[in-house]
């Protein structure tokens, strides 16, 4: 039943692109377990005052029932008119969590109380969304296998004010999320090339000067984690080296002497992910791609798609 009705709304609604408006068109509102058992008890009062004509039970159990109306109609307009301005997906490394940002603007003069935003097990909820305000939600996702993974439908709802109906939306994001390989491996990093054209001799990469600290970022290595810094109580930080502008470092698939296709892919994520923390420049070459050599969050991030990219059908990388 869940499989078909999640397969109607898709049909009904289609690919969503933001920014999204939630109309009436696209809410849905049932009844709580405490709404349920609410009615329930309105009409066993009804009928009780029915059954020994007392007026007074029969007046509280109409009043009752306005009340519930009410409620019904205030947990509806509670979601009428929000706006869901974009989603940011993070990329992140195969087995960790990724992180989505759903921004969500209240464009009504009315504050707007007890939202909620679940995909999959992971609930994001905003306590209280003023008037003209933008929040962002944070979810989390478990990511499964590299390459690009399909976003699970992501649902928008709210049970204020009395917890006795709960209004929904759902949103179908065309979007995706890029999963990287995991950042391992046991070979040492490769012997770097001098890019200088005075033909300075080749040095062991790694032997670089300490340059300072930065904050941690996924795949960094723990060996490079500044932890008596960390002691201290201030954020994870990382040591970052210099000395990288007179070394190229160059990472080749074929040449990396990793028996398996992933194992490879792992061991070029590890030094890809370690060079880029000590502020080295690298290249990467693949047998249909060849990426030149760089340095900064930009080029880590091309050389890392390139890797969890690998090897993927057109078709699921697009997915």
């Amino acid at each position: 039943m869940a499989e078909r009705a999640a397969a109607w709304s898709r049909r009904r609604q289609g690919a969503d692109h933001f920014p999204i408006e939630i109309t009436r068109r696209r809410l849905y509102i049932l009844p709580t377990r405490a709404g349920l058992g609410f009615s329930a008890l309105l009409l066993v009062m009804g009928i009780a005052g029915l059954n020994y004509a007392n007026s007074l039970a029969l007046l509280v159990a109409f009043v009752l029932g306005g009340f519930v109306l009410v409620a019904m109609n205030l947990c509806h307009r509670n979601l009428q008119g929000l706006r869901v301005e974009g989603l940011v997906v993070h990329p992140t490394f195969e087995g960790d969590i990724a992180r989505l940002e759903l921004a969500l603007t209240n464009d009504l003069r009315d504050t707007r109380l007890g939202i909620d935003a679940v995909a999959e097990s992971a609930t994001s909820s905003i306590a209280e969304l003023t008037a003209g305000a933008t929040q962002r939600c944070e979810l989390t996702l478990q990511a499964r296998r590299r390459g690009r993974q399909t976003l699970p439908r992501i649902r928008i709802s709210t049970t204020f004010p009395f917890g006795l109906f709960r209004a929904w939306t759902w949103l179908h994001a065309d979007e995706t999320l890029l999963v990287y390989p995991v950042p391992r491996g046991p070979l040492p990093m490769p012997v770097g090339t001098s890019d200088r054209s005075d033909g300075a001799s080749k040095r062991q990469a790694g032997n670089d000067e300490w340059a300072g600290l930065r904050s941690f970022r996924d795949g960094d290595s723990p060996r490079q984690v500044a932890w008596k810094v960390y002691a201290r109580g201030l954020p994870l930080l990382v040591k970052e080296y210099t000395g990288g502008s007179s070394q190229v470092l160059h990472f080749d698939f074929t040449a990396t002497p990793v028996s398996s296709t992933e194992g490879r892919l792992q061991q070029l994520t590890r030094w890809i992910v370690d060079a880029e923390a000590r502020g080295q420049r690298y290249a990467l070459t693949l047998p249909a791609l060849h990426v030149a050599e760089a340095r900064g969050a930009l080029h880590r991030h091309r050389c890392l798609e390139a890797l969890a990219l690998y090897g993927v059908p057109r078709e699921s990388a697009h997915a």
